[in-house]
């Protein structure tokens, strides 16, 4: 009589022979075996797995960190440059305001008084 089985294809039936008490004996302990090589085999290639994808962070880690030190080392670059063109500026405008208050110190003491008086001003407020 034939038997399915669930680990065929459907429609293909295996058919059941005869076998010795002796060949089930000896077919149970090579199968056992047989999985625990399959067992071992996959444990081993799990953790070449995880070994793979370790290595594989640690390099996108150590790339990025690279990436990340660049870019700031060109920002703090961008920065100062920034900087000293804001203090030529500000040193530019301080030797003009000391220069006209050179030549012109009437005008600028004025200046000071309204600029001054219409902070007092806006600060009664």
């Amino acid at each position: 009589m034939a038997n399915t089985t669930t680990d065929l294809p459907p429609g293909v039936r295996k058919v059941a022979t005869a076998s010795t008490p002796a060949e089930d004996s000896t077919a149970a302990p090579a199968k056992e075996q047989l999985l625990e090589q399959q067992v071992t085999q996959l444990q081993s290639d799990i953790r070449d797995i995880a070994a793979t994808l370790a290595q594989l962070t640690g390099d996108k880690v150590t790339e990025a960190r690279g990436i990340a030190e660049t870019e700031m080392h060109r920002l703090k670059r961008q920065g100062q440059n920034a900087l000293n063109e804001v203090q030529d500026q500000a040193g530019a405008l301080e030797q003009s305001l000391k220069h006209t208050i050179r030549e012109k110190p009437f005008t600028a003491v004025a200046s000071a008084l309204g600029v001054g008086f219409i902070l007092a001003l806006l600060s009664r407020h």
